[in-house]
Formats: C-alpha cells, structure tokens, sequence
C-alpha cells in the first residue's frame, strides 16, 4: 500500500481520514498545518499527498505551490463546496486531483489509487523514444525531454500527455479525458482537463497562445498536433 502524507487542520475530520486510510492498509502520517506538512516531506517521503485546500496561516495552495518547486509527486486536494475560485487556483499550482469533504473512505482511496497508476509505466511494445519535432516523449520509461532537456511533469500533466500524443490529430473531449486520465466514470468537473492542459502548455509549449502540441478544438475539445 502507499504512504499518504495528510494535511488537515479539523481533528475530526484529520482523524476520520487517517483511521480509514490506515484500515486498508495504506501508512499514513497526518499533520495540522502546511508547514508541518512540507517538514513532514523529507522525513517521511509519502507516495502522495493529500491536502487541504483551506489551512491556517499557510493555505493549501501555497503548500502545493512549494512542493511542485522541487517535487512531482502527485498531490490531492481536499475542499470544502463552494471553494470554486479557489479550486481552480490550487489546480493551477499543481494540484492532479481534489475530492469535495466530506467524502467516504473508500471515495478517498479510489482517487488515491487512480492517481498512483498515472505514475506507474505502462507496457508498450513501440519504440522507445517517439520524437514531435523538439519534443520526444520516452513512452516506456516516462519521461519527455524538449529540445533534449529533460521536462519535470506531474502525474497528470505525464498521463494526459502520453494519452493524447498516442493518437496524434484525434479530438478527445473533456468528459472523455476525465474518463481515460482521471478515471472519472461519472460526470465531473472538466477544469481538472483545462487547468491540466494549462500547465503542461506551459512546460511544452514555445508560444502558449499559440500551442503547437496541445491544440484547443473550439466547441469539442483537445488533440495533439498536427505539427
């Protein structure tokens, strides 16, 4: 099972979340406020972290902000209804997921779990390295480089990705890709998509207005290429 990081500041619900992760197996080591949580990083090295959106003195956001300085490791935000705006800003900083409290265990670990398998690398029996003009993308080991440069991606930014550039010119729409990415069997939110497709544009692209890689079908979706 994996070890989750959990930042939380309501004891009841810190508790909850930490005692059911525990009962299926998972290690868990849940702290209070952001700042624990990033001096928690080192010590404890987590497969993951799950975080609140809504934190005393440092919020959610920032600590995300803070981990994708130095670490790709995938990140689920907590949040309470309402927090829209705020959503869609952690998202941006580099959040691959986030789960509306209050929230079932087993709701929790599905994610947790859907998540993880971004990170692990698929069978694929095509060449090593496929090249799109200066980007080439290692399908079997994982990793891009642009130009030769090797591109820190998180997990979704990775998954999508790989996704897209599998099936070059072929329009996926959003609720698909909440299916194919995320895992999402039911109709969710598509800013996950947007705000996914946002921040890889910025690590990929040469001019973001005007993508190369990752295009904008008007009224339909995303597609990779053509280039």
């Amino acid at each position: 099972m994996s070890r989750v990081l959990l930042v939380e500041d309501d004891p009841s619900v810190r508790e909850g979340v930490e005692l059911g992760l525990r009962r299926r197996g998972h290690e868990v080591l849940a702290v209070a406020t952001g700042e624990a949580g990033l001096d928690s990083l080192r010590s404890f090295r987590p497969d993951l972290l799950l975080l609140d959106l809504m934190l005393p003195a440092m919020s959610g956001v920032q600590v995300c902000g803070r981990v994708r300085e130095t670490s790709q490791m995938p990140i689920i935000m907590l949040t309470a209804r309402g927090d829209d705006v705020d959503i869609v800003v952690g998202l941006e900083a580099g959040a691959d997921d986030y789960i509306v409290k209050p929230a079932r265990t087993e709701v929790i670990e599905a994610r947790i779990r859907a998540v993880l398998r971004r990170t692990e690398a698929p069978a694929d029996p095509r060449p090593a390295v496929d090249h799109h003009g200066e980007l080439g993308i290692d399908r079997a080991g994982h990793t891009v480089l642009k130009s030769g440069a090797p591109i820190a991606l998180a997990p979704s930014e990775l998954k999508l990705l790989l996704h897209l550039s599998a099936v070059p010119e072929q329009v996926f729409s959003r609720q698909r890709l909440l299916e194919d990415v995320w895992e999402h069997s039911y109709h969710s939110d598509v800013r996950l998509v947007d705000a996914c497709v946002r921040r890889l544009r910025i690590k990929i692209e040469d001019e973001v207005p005007s993508p190369r890689y990752i295009q904008t079908v008007r009224g339909l979706g995303y597609r990779f290429g053509p280039l």
